[in-house]
């Protein structure tokens, strides 16, 4: 199993940035998705999280409005629009697959930077 983020970098407050998670290593479609994040010296927390077909999705409050996850099962990969970032929202953020009760993964995350 391998999880590949990209998309992250330095942005000012206001603004977006789109990550990706490319998946490969396992069925990518059939199982549930997530994004979390970690900043410094802070518990790893999560963002969003996606279901296999993407009928449904859910939020962090700090998040709920600014973000959208989404998901190409096509292509293996999964995405996180992130819009209006806010100071705040600076985090290594990682892709996070949970493949039973005693297999999951984790990608080797991508920094995000939100300042002026």
């Amino acid at each position: 199993v391998q999880l590949v983020e990209s998309g992250g970098g330095l942005v000012q407050p206001g603004g977006s940035l789109r990550l990706s998670c490319a998946a490969s290593g396992f069925t990518f479609s059939i199982y549930y998705m997530s994004w979390y994040r970690q900043a410094p010296g802070k518990e790893r927390e999560l963002v969003a999280g996606i279901s296999s077909r993407s009928g449904n999705t859910n939020y962090a409050d700090s998040v709920r409005g600014r973000f959208t996850i989404s998901r190409d099962n096509a292509k293996n990969t999964l995405y996180l629009q992130m819009n209006s970032l806010k100071p705040e929202d600076t985090a290594v953020y990682y892709c996070h697959a949970k493949l039973s009760v005693n297999r999951a993964y984790w990608g080797q995350g991508t920094q995000v930077t939100v300042s002026s």
